[in-house]
Parts: structure tokens; sequence; C-alpha cells
């Protein structure tokens, strides 16, 4: 693999007061930051070209229309490539990610630059109960999907990707464009026998945070992307099983 070169990227939809803050705190990590303005209103737009202005460090892409979370974190990830990056740490707009955890996935992917690295929230009171026991329904049906239980959290936005091996992966498939891209891209990722690293990161709910989940939409994305992986699950699950009992019997002779 080329040289470890990592950076950060950041979708942002209509985050314009949290933003601000979040690049303030993103800057201590010294890494290059790309910002994918999602299609947002006027006033986030003039933020973040106000926040780019000026910073060398920053890159600040605009997509016309609002795609969804996951065609932001596809145009990140290609912008992370063309830029020559190796590695793109995702982190979420609105503030709700541990910037002092940065260092800990940055060292995790230089010590396993092939692996992708998923954070998985340890959670303050500030979570809501119905977030907090919903989003297990997601992680039943990933590990059912998968035939594993490797990704302990797929919904958290904290993830240091593999570039050119996540954007392969991307490009071999079709995946959704959404909310359901996060638990898709790891289905797929464990489906090709890519390593995953689990980390722990602290996850704060701001009181003021926006959620752009749209209950109605993006839990009927869901549940397709689910179905979908649930019998492409089924035609695969003779080779999977085949790798894990390989796996397992490697583990055993060593």
């Amino acid at each position: 693999m080329k040289t470890f070169k990592p950076c950060l990227i950041v979708p942002v939809y209509n985050h314009e007061k949290a933003v601000t803050m979040t690049v303030t705190r993103l800057q201590t990590s010294q890494l290059p930051i790309i910002l994918i303005d999602d299609g947002s209103n006027s006033s986030c737009h003039d933020a973040l070209v106000n926040l780019a202005a000026n910073q060398p460090f920053i890159t600040l892409l605009h997509l016309p229309v609002n795609g969804g979370k996951g065609g932001a974190i596809k145009a990140g990830l290609r912008a992370a490539q063309n830029q020559g990056y190796s590695h793109a740490l995702q982190i979420d707009a609105d503030g709700q990610h541990a910037v002092t955890d940065i260092a800990h996935f940055i060292d995790a992917g230089r010590r396993s630059p092939a692996a992708l690295i998923c954070g998985y929230p340890a959670y303050d009171d500030s979570v809501p109960s119905l977030r907090f026991y919903a989003r297990y329904l997601t992680h039943l049906w990933v590990w059912i999907n998968s035939l594993s239980l490797a990704v302990k959290d797929s919904m958290c936005g904290f993830r240091l990707y593999p570039v050119t091996a996540t954007l392969a992966l991307i490009n071999s498939q079709s995946m959704g464009n959404r909310m359901e891209f996060e638990s898709e891209i790891a289905v797929h990722w464990v489906w090709s026998g890519g390593e995953v690293i689990n980390l722990q990161t602290k996850v704060t709910y701001p009181a003021d945070g926006i959620s752009h989940f749209a209950p109605w939409r993006d839990n009927v994305l869901i549940s397709k992307m689910h179905a979908s992986l649930f019998f492409g699950m089924l035609w695969r699950s003779p080779r999977l099983l085949r790798r894990k009992l390989l796996q397992r019997k490697q583990r055993e002779g060593a």
C-alpha cells in the first residue's frame, strides 16, 4: 500500500451553526479537511464558503442538489483519492463525535492500513432512548446479512476508510446514497473479506442538534437495503461460511 496519508471528510447538510464549531475543533488534528456541501441552503453554503476562505488545508465541494449522506461520503472519498490521500476519516458535521478520538483512529489505520476502522458509540445521557434501542434492529440485520459480528455498530458516522479499496467496492456494487449507505458498505466490506477494527468513541447528542433522518423515506430505504442484502447473503453463504471455517482452523492451528 502507498504511504499512509490521511484526511478528514465531513458531509454537511444545513448544519450552518454546528459545522463552524466542528471545523474549529477539527483543526486541532492538523489533518486536511474535505467539506462536502450536500446541496445545503444558502446560509449553510455561505458559512462553508467563509470557513474555507483562505484556508489551504480545507477543500470545499459543492453538490448542487441534496443527494443524501451516502452520496456525500462517496463524493468525499473520490475527492480524497484525487488529492492523493490513502485514507479518509469520516466525521459528522453536527459535533456529536469526540474530536479527541481522531488520533486513536489514525493510529489504528497506520498500524492496519488495509482495515476499515469503525467507531462504535459510548453514549452519554444525551442519547434519545428511541434512537438508542431502534438502531439495534439495524445492527441485528447487519450481523445476519454479513454472517458475522465483525461490525459492532454499522450506523456510527465516525469511520476511517482505506480510500482505494473502498472506492473499488463502491464502483463494483450498487449502493444507496442516503442513510442506508453506511450499513450497506460495511456488509459489502465483510463480504469481500476485508478486515474490520472496531474502536469505541464518545458520542454526545447536542441539545439543539438537527437530524436529517426522514423516518418514512429512510426507513423504507433501509428496509429495502436489508432485504436486498439478505438475498445477497443467501447465495454468498456457502463461500462466507467456508471462509469462516478456514479462519477458525487457522486460528486453532496457530
